[in-house]
């Protein structure tokens, strides 16, 4: 029988995101297979982990492209891309947490391109002078990654409906970021 490895990685994800601790055989049982199947696709966790990781990048360079954050202001498309890329929240919040994705010579260059296209927007949004200026591009960016994260653990949780992701982190990241008229 041939493995899904798209199941694989979806099962893996569903679950670390609930549970950041599983264990392999954890991982397997959720997605249904034997821990030596699991294995043969994966050496380990940190081999999982980086399978993760390339589909987060995907999910969310095609959550940026649907996003199309080139059009209209910049507070609406900072709507879209978290609209957008709430299906791959709980993904993105279990990687947010796994340090050794974003240190030392192997971090994945989709995180750069990643975050050059938001910092982007955040830019075009302080050019068009909607957003302040005194907050850095990269800062808006960071911040956004953790609004993201720290929702999708909140829904997980229960602790806040899933209907309310998006209102929730646009209000707070842009009632921060929007620019104030001057008295």
């Amino acid at each position: 029988m041939a493995v899904d490895r798209d199941h694989v990685l979806r099962s893996a994800a569903a679950l670390l995101t609930r549970k950041s601790t599983s264990t392999m055989d954890e991982v397997a049982k959720a997605a249904g297979i034997s821990r030596a199947t699991l294995h043969r696709h994966f050496a380990g966790r940190d081999a999982l982990v980086r399978a993760l990781e390339a589909l987060g990048i995907a999910e969310c360079e095609a959550a940026l492209d649907a996003a199309r954050l080139d059009e209209g202001s910049a507070s609406d498309a900072v709507r879209r891309l978290v609209r957008d890329i709430e299906p791959a929240a709980g993904l993105l919040a279990f990687l947010y947490t796994e340090n050794q994705l974003f240190e030392g010579e192997g971090q994945n260059e989709g995180w750069a391109r990643i975050d050059a296209r938001i910092a982007a927007l955040f830019r075009r949004g302080q050019q068009s002078g909607e957003f302040r200026i005194d907050l850095t591009p990269a800062w808006l960016t960071e911040a956004l990654y953790g609004l993201m994260a720290s929702g999708a653990w909140a829904v997980q949780e229960g602790r806040v409906a899933a209907n309310d992701f998006t209102h929730m982190i646009v209000e707070l990241l842009l009632g921060g970021a929007l620019r104030r008229e001057e008295s």
